[in-house]
């Protein structure tokens, strides 16, 4: 599955379960789908996996003639097939593209590859030179090129 820059696998199956409730004019699908995912680590690329529980929500209207619900978008509906199966797996996608992070990593303290040589920087220090330190921490200024720029002072 893929979310963003992020391709996502299962360990195993997913287990899910819904309940589905007929409104009169709807048919209301929740439940809750759940599973070991598994992706690369956005710094150190290394595999890891990790629970992930989603919420499956639908709503799908029995006629296509009625109206849905005034506090419903069009996206927030379908109209029920006229074989009235409901496909699941766009429902159980969804649920689970909204859990997935937005910025995956294998620990919130990865220190990633080194810059220079692709080290993974969590199994210890790499073999280059420490990049020089700036004199009191502070990034450098993207206008300094321009402090000895002769401006006109008309």
């Amino acid at each position: 599955m893929k979310a963003g820059p992020d391709l996502y696998d299962f360990e195993g199956p997913l287990a899910w379960q819904v309940d589905v409730t007929n409104t009169g004019d709807a048919l209301l699908v929740t439940g809750t789908v759940e599973g070991e995912a598994k992706t690369s680590c956005a710094r150190c690329v290394d595999e890891f996996s990790f629970s992930v529980t989603g919420e499956i929500e639908g709503y799908f209207l029995i006629d296509s003639e009625k109206e849905a619900p005034e506090d419903m978008d069009d996206d927030e509906f379908d109209v029920l097939p006229e074989d009235n199966v409901i496909d699941l797996e766009p429902l159980i996608r969804a649920a689970l593209l909204l859990e997935f992070p937005l910025v995956p990593l294998c620990d919130d303290d990865c220190k990633g590859l080194c810059p220079t040589c692709g080290a993974n920087l969590n199994e210890g220090p790499c073999a280059c030179e420490p990049a020089a330190e700036a004199d009191d921490d502070v990034p450098p200024n993207p206008f300094a090129v321009l402090k000895d720029f002769p401006f006109d002072q008309n």
